[in-house]
């Protein structure tokens, strides 16, 4: 039987919608890192983290903290957070209801001192920012903020480095933002997806968070008039595209039941030149998104893949000119206790749970190179995300700030 969570519901409810009415008003929800509308989301954040009676600190990476001490200096830090960035007409919850439930978790402890210091983190740019990369304030925390991207730069010629300075980071001394005092880090998001929704299931226990990696595919072929080229004699670029996007598609489909854990492959870019309607397409350009728990399955996918599009190739006449990995991110397992004490707690509080793979990245998985992590995924709408639409009932963030909590207390009297 579910007990009433010892949570101030209406309180975060309030602080969600207060946070996500810091938007542009000709583009909700949208708060871009850096720019002023998140400075101002920032300052909100920094009261309501004072008044909850934390100590506020930006750290060198840009990251905005908030600590709780605890009574015994010597024992490593429970952190919690997420992010309160978001992508352009993004929505109220991606990221923000993380922050402040983590907050309303640290708040509703009252005057129940804990062991451990806990801190609740907003990580700066978690999502795509306009200098060209994400999570840039988690990968300084987790001492992965690579010095060539400092020098990226947005539209106005901005560069990176200057930008977290701007808002309050210290890229002189970066080193300062790494961190190995974390004794656990929890993160709640929402699903961004429908198995929680579906199944009717209170939270899932995040498993890991999936290698992401993207692989591009150029065909060369010959660009002739569309009505007066026999079919037999075309080198129809557009044409090995789509046969080479119809092969990993159907071919995902079956390693999706391999029992490796999750898997999708999306071919999410495709271009096609001249582009005209009347002429045969000359050059096809394809990338895929290919993401993964088991970082071996995708590893052995890149590898079918290159076969297929080569044999493609010969069968309709045109030249592979490129076949390459974009990027090749691996995947971050969650930490099996944390997930243990998620798990425990919600059952505690009379709420059922399912392990669930996250498709999507998150701070989390570059927290988890440095100190023990785990997520928590509450339900969402129809699964929207990174849409206006996208919506989180009242009752579930209470709930999730509350089994966060209980987390928390058991994560201090256990370690």
């Amino acid at each position: 039987m579910r007990a009433d969570p010892p949570i101030d519901s209406a309180r975060l409810w309030a602080d969600v919608m207060a946070l996500a009415r810091i938007t542009d008003p000709a583009q909700p929800y949208t708060r871009r890192s850096f720019s002023p509308l998140f400075i101002e989301g920032r300052a909100w954040l920094r009261r309501r983290f004072e008044e909850a009676g934390l100590a506020v600190r930006p750290d060198a990476g840009g990251n905005l903290i908030g600590r709780l001490a605890g009574s015994d200096p010597a024992l490593g830090t429970i952190m919690l957070g997420s992010h309160s960035d978001t992508v352009p007409a993004g929505g109220r919850f991606d990221g923000i209801a993380g922050v402040i439930a983590a907050l309303e978790a640290v708040r509703s402890l009252g005057s129940e001192r804990l062991r451990h210091p806990v801190e609740v983190v907003d990580f700066l740019a978690e999502e795509p920012s306009d200098y060209g990369l994400s999570c840039v304030g988690s990968r300084a925390m987790s001492g992965r903020l690579e010095a060539g991207t400092l020098s990226y730069t947005n539209a106005n010629g901005e560069r990176l480095a200057d930008a977290i300075d701007r808002i309050g980071g210290a890229v002189a001394r970066l080193g300062e933002a790494r961190r190995n005092d974390i004794a656990g880090y929890f993160e709640l998001h929402i699903e961004q997806g429908v198995v929680l929704e579906s199944r009717r299931i209170d939270f899932g226990v995040v498993t890991a968070i999936v290698s992401i990696a993207r692989l591009e595919i150029v065909f060369e072929g010959a660009a002739d008039h569309a009505g007066t080229t026999p079919m037999d004699l075309r080198r129809d670029a557009g044409l090995a595209a789509a046969r080479t996007i119809a092969w990993v598609a159907e071919r995902a489909a079956v390693l999706v039941s391999a029992g490796r854990g999750y898997f999708v492959a999306t071919a999410g870019l495709l271009e096609i030149a001249p582009n005209a309607i009347n002429v045969v397409p000359g050059r096809a350009r394809v990338v895929f998104d290919i993401r993964a728990e088991d970082h071996a399955l995708a590893t052995e996918f890149f590898a079918e893949i290159d076969r297929a599009s080569s044999e493609i190739a010969a069968a309709t006449r045109v030249e592979r000119s490129r076949c390459a990995l974009l990027s090749n991110a691996t995947p971050a397992a969650c930490d099996p206790r944390l997930r243990a004490l998620l798990a425990q707690s919600a059952e505690h509080l009379g709420y059922s749970t399912i392990p669930l793979a996250s498709g999507a990245g998150h701070d989390a998985a570059f927290v988890s190179r440095i100190a023990p992590s785990a997520m928590l995924f509450v339900p969402c709408r129809g699964g929207k995300s990174h849409a206006p639409e996208e919506w989180a009932e009242p009752d579930a963030l209470a709930a999730g700030a509350a089994v966060l909590r209980e987390a928390v207390r058991r994560f201090d009297a256990q370690d």
